[in-house]
């Protein structure tokens, strides 16, 4: 029997996405499978294939993750994190304010992960000493990280991502800070519902005194660590300020991807980041999963399998739909994907159908690809939906049922907050 090419990518796709949900096989692996087997099938020519590695969006990506570990290398990051934390107090109101300000900031230029690892020790000692649950703090914490990945391009993956497919179609890309538009008013939202309504959703555990003795141990190694490299921490705080500025001046003929390598170089050359905790900081398994979903994006587009998604999308919402309606369903779409699979897989496999229904409606696709990509990073309904979530599982003594109760709430009230700015912000 012969398959079409658009077939053959619906076949892989549809593959690849109960890969991505089960993780029955490692995310990366799976994106660069399919990839392979869209070539080996002759939907992508052998130079298709492999053309995610030499996108320059992979570069972007490795010079932040270098950035983001000497961040926490040399203990930036840490040092940041427990002065403000320790400044609003020991309350569990002002603590929790001062752990998700912090953790929004930091994770808007940083990455979100390391922002949980680097502040979750410094929040559990507090909490041991002032003999409050750590549950009550560590679920903030981890959602607090994923409020501030919305503020900038670099905050979380599913942003660059959502530029990428803008680009890839030819389309205006959105600015550095463009995302602070719809990220600023989701943090606040965010950070209102978890001290008010949030919080009375969290358990209270009280944490083991092996898991404050160790806790609190983190603490005082990463103080004294932090202390002995003065130096270090100026210079990579400096860095990371012109990188941001370099990046927001939107420079023609200086990018990107040129201000984020730049930055990691000046970083390994300085000694702020040896160059093996430079490799160890750059999270492979984003590289190449992007790498893999670029030639599948590419795919759909070409073989025409994004139109009949597009096609079939448009048929159920009926002959003339509501781009408002359009945002919501892709929101609800991508944000249910992200609660099982990799935000960035979620994004990667969204954005170009997106477009293609925008364009099959006549409308500016930017609301419609912001929905996604915010929704991407939505993950608050499950243990597994995003690593800091992973994180404080165990530290904080939390049930998959505790994320479900505490952040499936917030995960619909952002459906409705996002599905009525987004619109007012990007017309249609």
């Amino acid at each position: 029997m012969d398959f079409s090419p658009a077939t053959i990518t619906l076949l892989v796709l549809a593959g690849m996405a109960i890969l991505f949900v089960s993780e029955i096989v490692p995310l990366a692996i799976t994106a660069m499978s399919g990839a392979i087997v869209l070539g080996a099938t002759g939907v992508l020519t052998p130079q298709q294939v492999f053309s995610g590695l030499s996108n320059s969006t992979v570069v972007l990506f490795a010079g932040m993750f270098v950035i983001g570990a000497a961040m926490f290398h040399t203990g930036l990051a840490q040092k940041i994190g427990a002065a403000v934390v320790r400044a609003f107090g020991t309350g569990e109101m002002s603590l929790m304010f001062g752990t998700m300000l912090i953790a929004a900031v930091l994770s808007s230029i940083s990455s979100n992960t390391g922002t949980t690892a680097a502040l979750m020790p410094v929040v559990v000692g507090i909490c041991a000493a002032a003999k409050m649950p750590s549950s009550r703090q560590l679920m903030p914490l981890a959602f607090a990280a994923g409020f501030g990945g919305t503020m900038t391009l670099v905050g979380t993956p599913p942003n660059i991502i959502a530029n990428a497919a803008l680009k890839a179609s030819d389309i205006p890309v959105f600015g550095f800070f463009e995302f602070a538009k719809i990220g600023i008013p989701i943090t606040l939202v965010g950070m209102l519902y978890m001290m008010f309504i949030g919080k009375r959703l969290l358990p209270k555990i009280q944490p083991s005194s092996e898991d404050v003795t160790e806790a609190v141990a983190r603490e005082a190694a990463i103080e004294e660590a932090a202390s002995k490299k003065t130096v270090k921490m100026t210079i990579t705080g400096l860095t990371l300020i012109c990188v941001v500025i370099v990046m927001a001046m939107d420079i023609k003929w200086f990018t990107l991807e040129m201000a984020a390598v730049s930055g990691a170089i000046v970083l390994v050359l300085t000694g702020c980041v040896t160059e093996n905790q430079a490799y160890r900081g750059i999270d492979w398994v984003t590289i190449f999963l992007f790498a893999g979903m670029m030639p599948v994006a590419t795919a759909l587009d070409k073989s025409g399998a994004g139109k009949i998604i597009a096609d079939e999308v448009i048929m159920f919402m009926g002959d003339h739909p509501s781009p408002y309606l359009l945002c919501a369903v892709l929101f609800a779409l991508s944000a249910g994907l992200t609660q099982f699979m990799s935000n960035t897989a979620s994004a990667a496999l969204l954005c170009p159908i997106g477009i293609s229904i925008a364009k099959g409606i006549d409308v500016s696709p930017h609301a419609v690809i912001m929905s996604i990509a915010i929704a991407a990073s939505c993950a608050f309904a499950t243990p597994v939906g995003t690593p800091p979530n992973t994180l404080v599982l165990s530290a904080g003594g939390y049930r998959f049922m505790d994320y479900v109760r505490c952040g499936l709430p917030l995960t619909i009230i952002y459906l409705v907050l996002c599905c009525t700015l987004i619109p007012m912000i990007w017309p249609f």
